[in-house]
């Protein structure tokens, strides 16, 4: 990983508006903290731990990063991040497929939790460890009860319920990372906790995609972990907020350096075609992939957005 890349990272590991993700499609683990929460960021700038979670980045050689743009839920929006991908090849872990206890969590990021054991819930993802850890007896004697056994069959999803139930630490690691949550597992009813949370769906974990086939990632990389910059237009709870034009700069930035080269030109000729430096948007042919359309609506909803802010 490059320098550039590392101080990059850094400087969003100090944003307080930044959030981050590590896990896989259907299972999902995202670290964020409030604008007033106590942080303790550690010497290598890449580690932050709040009292609601936790996150890690080691920077490695092969990751590649992938920037990228998708239309939002709500007409005026989009969202962007930037994926912090493995080669296929480079990025697989032991892919259990069934309840497995790992021992104490020696990576732990706070010593306290050290000595708490780790358990792999087996959910036979190739590029991600998703695991739990507690240091209550109980829980520790219910987890090896069932040991062995496939939580996603028909027989172990009650114990996958029951596990939510006993609200333990989740721990999602990949080759380079880890990201804690402390904070209660919400009840099925209740909305999404702000802050780091996790997501576990079985229905979407059963379609065996490493990412949403919205995102463009190239054939033979996978994503492990991604950064969520600041968004200029979307408020992160799906709502419009007003458009902030130096937040949408720095992620220019990125996307100029990180995004997929065809998609960055495709974007470069809609601007100039709205700027009435060629031919007219209308005149522009349709991109031939679900990937470019989106693009061209993310890159129209944008140049609005410029227009009104001049």
């Amino acid at each position: 990983m490059d320098e550039a890349l590392i101080d990059t990272l850094r400087r969003y590991v100090r944003d307080c508006d930044a959030n981050w993700s590590c896990g896989s499609f259907g299972a999902i683990a995202e670290f964020g903290r409030s604008p007033h929460e106590d942080a303790a960021i550690f010497e290598d700038g890449l580690t932050i731990v709040t009292g609601r979670g936790g996150m890690r980045l080691i920077p490695i050689d092969d990751i590649r990063p992938i920037a990228y743009e998708l239309p939002g839920r709500h007409p005026e929006t989009w969202q962007h991040g930037l994926a912090l991908c493995l080669p296929a090849d480079r990025c697989q872990l032991a892919g259990r497929e069934r309840l497995t206890e790992l021992g104490p969590d020696a990576g732990a990021l706070r010593p306290e939790d050290r000595s708490a054991i780790l358990f792999d819930l087996g959910l036979a993802i190739g590029h991600a460890e998703i695991c739990i850890r507690t240091a209550d007896p109980k829980a520790v004697e219910l987890l090896r009860g069932g040991l062995n056994r496939s939580l996603l069959s028909p027989e172990g999803l009650p114990l996958l319920r029951e596990i939510a139930r006993l609200n333990p630490h989740r721990v999602f690691r990949c080759s380079f990372g880890r990201i804690e949550v402390y904070q209660p597992i919400p009840d099925p009813t209740d909305k999404t906790p702000h802050g780091p949370h996790t997501h576990v769906l079985p229905r979407i974990l059963a379609l065996r995609r490493t990412h949403a086939a919205t995102l463009p990632i190239p054939a033979g990389w996978v994503p492990c972990m991604t950064l969520f910059p600041p968004n200029p237009i979307s408020n992160g709870h799906g709502g419009v907020r007003p458009f902030d034009s130096v937040q949408y700069e720095a992620f220019q930035d990125l996307w100029k350096r990180y995004g997929i080269q065809e998609l960055v030109e495709l974007k470069e000729d809609i601007f100039a075609a709205m700027s009435g430096q060629s031919a007219s948007p209308c005149d522009l042919p349709p991109p031939l992939d679900r990937v470019g359309r989106a693009l061209m609506r993310v890159a129209l909803r944008q140049w609005q957005q410029l227009r009104s802010s001049t």
